[in-house]
């Protein structure tokens, strides 16, 4: 029960947005993980892009803040993880079509 309290009255408890930014953040996750069963001619190279510079910088954020806030390192280092699985499969597919249009030329 101690533990719980501590945490509930943490700096980085619940009662905090250093604990609902980072859960309100998974929502790009988990997006992310379902849309990686979606074929890769849906997925935009320059959103997927963005959301990785976005993530990166996230994560130094929540590395340099006071207090450091591992819960919002974690979620943005998933999603940089999947955004990248993400652009490589773009990417992956970009090549397919030149390399078809090559062909058919």
């Amino acid at each position: 029960m101690n533990f719980f309290r501590a945490f509930l009255n943490s700096p980085v408890g619940p009662k905090t947005t250093h604990f609902w930014g980072p859960m309100a953040n998974w929502g790009f996750v988990i997006a992310g993980v379902l849309d990686s069963k979606k074929p890769p001619d849906t997925i935009s190279g320059n959103m997927t892009a963005v959301l990785c510079v976005y993530s990166i910088l996230c994560m130094r954020f929540a590395w340099m803040v006071r207090p450091r806030n591992h819960l919002l390192l974690a979620c943005h280092a998933s999603n940089e993880s999947v955004q990248l699985y993400q652009l490589s499969r773009w990417l992956q597919h970009q090549r397919f079509l030149s390399q078809k249009e090559n062909n058919v030329s």
